[in-house]
């Protein structure tokens, strides 16, 4: 008698969790090492799997780190965007960037942060296609929270703000990357709050001066 087959959904599962099973051991290596440079090998020893198992899901271990990078980039905007959603533009700004700039609360979650900082250079310099859809989620949300801006009148309404939205966020991402450099060029490291307050001088709708009120007037 012939075995009955799977249905779709139930082969699908499987294979995710077995997907996800590689990921947490990856995750599971950076967080004792902070680096990447394990091999193969290790990932498939910590899972108790097949190497053949492996490569039936990444073709190399730069598949694996990109889909893991992936991964925490979608479940953390996720995370943010329900935080933000309810607030107003200025203070859903305030907390993604203090979300996104809060330091590691453990030793494990400082080496995986390390170690997937410079994996995402590596990316960046040899992959930029598929690190902008490991930053596409981020973009989005940024980029939801300036229209809404706008909409409330808090913003300007100048923004272009498919770009500005880039540009904003690999503001903060980048000047997290060198927060350190300020304690060093001027006593103060750089938090959130610098750079929620820095980001806010190019968004907000400034108030016409005087000398502008006076000239637009129709008595003028």
């Amino acid at each position: 008698m012939a075995a009955k087959a799977q249905p779709d959904s139930t082969v699908r599962a499987e294979s995710a969790s077995r997907a996800n099973r590689f990921m947490r051991s990856a995750l599971a290596i950076l967080g004792e090492t902070g680096r990447t440079d394990f091999t193969v090998l290790e990932v498939v020893e910590r899972s108790k799997t097949s190497l053949r198992a492996f490569y039936q899901h990444f073709a190399t271990k730069d598949e694996l780190l990109l889909a893991l990078v992936e991964k925490i980039m979608a479940d953390a905007t996720e995370r943010w965007r329900a935080e933000t959603e309810q607030l107003p533009s200025g203070d859903a700004l305030r907390v993604l960037i203090e979300r996104i700039s809060a330091p590691a609360e453990s030793s494990t979650q400082d080496s995986i942060n390390r170690g997937l900082t410079y994996y995402n250079d590596h990316l960046l310099e040899t992959r930029p296609k598929e690190f902008a859809k490991v930053l596409a989620p981020l973009h989005g949300l940024v980029g939801d929270i300036l229209r809404r801006g706008i909409g409330e009148g808090e913003f300007r309404a100048d923004l272009e703000v498919d770009t500005d939205a880039a540009i904003l966020m690999q503001t903060v991402l980048g000047a997290l990357r060198l927060r350190e450099l300020g304690a060093e060029l001027n006593g103060v490291p750089i938090d959130g709050g610098h750079l929620h307050t820095f980001c806010l001088r190019g968004l907000v709708r400034q108030p016409l001066s005087t000398a502008e009120t006076t000239s637009s007037s129709p008595l003028a």
